[in-house]
């Protein structure tokens, strides 16, 4: 990881000043206004100001200084380190919180799994580079949503930083800046009794602001992710080309299979459709939370909420835990988790009539500073609560820029449990960022090579 290209920026009043006055001269856009009024939101769209009781703070900044004497090799330093647990949250206390709680941790609390949520201060540590906030600036309110498809927009930046609609909430959480990034992860098929077998995971991922071309005024981004683990699966790679206009161009994705050694299109590396190495326990579009596209559900805006969100979870990335460390039985070791009141927005998807996918309804928490997914919940045919997800959040202080540390997937009617992107076992720094893409690298005729 290139430390030495750590950004230096400023509260957003700050950033604000630096853009030049006549960049918006004249400028009567009303989403454009209200970003501008640095008193009320933050440069990609947050409220600024905490709750009434402090227990959401106000966002300042959030966290970009790099801790004193710190080397990635040891992974990325918890600066909440010494806090304490205010109280936790369990099967026989859960009706306190209840208001502050999803369906899904509910259910993970009644469950025989003795789930359990440390919960701690709140600290709104998100932060990404003055670039990304200028950028979000300059074109807000440029982009537009038809048919389930995203126009007009441009990286970097997020698209709606003032958004009025559920599909604008999800286009900003598919289009958060990531820059260029190489990472080598693993992910865990946890069996019900607690077996488990690791999955070895690389890839580059490319948004089409950091590529010297592209292939099409429509890409998103580029994708290429290999196997390094279990035999049966190396040799194994998939090339994706995403995009944000379905009307101009769905995803573009590939396969290369080293025993048949053939490139062949992979039109089923999208919505319901499952991944090699995942025991049939995720779908594609649950990558991440939710990705791809919008087109089968209808989306439903149902506003904010206070929620205990997992955040700040450096514990999980400790590079000197082991895996058996990390996992109890079918789940992550509570002690390691961190829960902290944080605001979301809180969306809900319906499939279409004549559409097709085991998820009949879906609903999605999306953290209101970094518009990541952070919790969801996914329905069967019969409206029961099957799969309920978590998406502890990290804020990377010296890229500027907060990921996912970790994807926890439940089934609530089996019992098992995907666990992806950790990297405690890698070899440290495991993810490098600022990278930058080459289109020659991303086409399906490389994949062989």
């Amino acid at each position: 990881m290139n430390t030495t290209n750590s950004y230096t920026f400023f509260f957003v009043c700050l950033c604000l000043s630096f853009i030049p006055s006549t960049l918006y001269a004249g400028n009567d856009n009303p989403t454009l206004s209200v970003l501008l009024d640095n008193e009320t939101l933050t440069p990609l769209g947050a409220e600024r100001k905490g709750n009434a009781d402090g227990s959401i703070p106000d966002w300042q900044g959030g966290l970009t200084e790099v801790p004193q004497n710190w080397q990635p090799e040891n992974g990325y330093t918890d600066p909440y380190a010494n806090e304490s647990v205010l109280f936790t949250i369990t099967k026989d206390n859960y009706g306190q919180y209840q208001d502050k709680l999803t369906s899904g941790l509910i259910a993970l609390l009644q469950s025989p799994k003795d789930f359990k949520m440390p919960v701690y201060p709140g600290h709104r540590s998100f932060a990404n580079p003055s670039h990304v906030y200028d950028a979000t600036i300059a074109r807000a309110g440029q982009a537009n949503v038809e048919d389930a498809s995203l126009k007009g927009h441009r990286q970097p930046g997020i698209p709606f930083p003032v958004p009025n609609t559920a599909e604008e909430v999800m286009f900003n959480h598919l289009n958060g800046w990531i820059g260029g990034v190489e990472a080598c992860t693993d992910w865990f098929p946890v069996y019900p009794n607690g077996s488990y077998y690791r999955v070895g995971w690389c890839s580059t991922i490319i948004q089409a602001s950091e590529m010297n071309q592209v292939k099409d005024n429509n890409d998103s981004f580029y994708f290429l992710g290999r196997y390094d683990s279990p035999s049966s699966l190396i040799g194994t790679v998939y090339l994706v080309h995403e995009t944000m206009d379905l009307s101009e161009g769905a995803r573009r994705a590939w396969i290369y299979n080293s025993g048949q050694r053939r490139v062949r299109r992979a039109p089923n590396l999208a919505y319901d459709n499952v991944a090699d190495g995942s025991e049939s326990m995720t779908t594609i579009d649950d990558a991440g939370g939710f990705n791809g596209a919008l087109d089968r559900y209808d989306w439903r805006l149902m506003g904010k909420q206070e929620i205990y969100i997992p955040y700040n979870a450096y514990k999980l990335g400790d590079p000197s835990l082991k895996y058996d460390d990390i996992i109890d039985g079918a789940k992550v070791r509570n002690d390691l988790m961190r829960f902290e009141l944080h605001r979301v927005w809180k969306i809900e998807a319906t499939l279409k009539d004549g559409m097709s996918h085991i998820y009949q309804r879906r609903i999605f928490y999306i953290d209101e500073d970094s518009w990541k997914v952070v919790l969801t919940e996914s329905y069967d045919s019969k409206g029961e609560l099957w799969r309920t997800s978590l998406h502890p959040l990290i804020q990377l202080y010296d890229v500027p820029v907060m990921i996912q540390r970790a994807g926890i997937y439940h089934d609530l009617i089996s019992g098992s449990m995907l666990l992806n992107g950790l990297d405690n076992e890698r070899k440290q720094p495991a993810m490098q960022w600022h990278v930058k893409g080459r289109l020659s690298d991303f086409r399906s005729s490389a994949l062989r090579r």
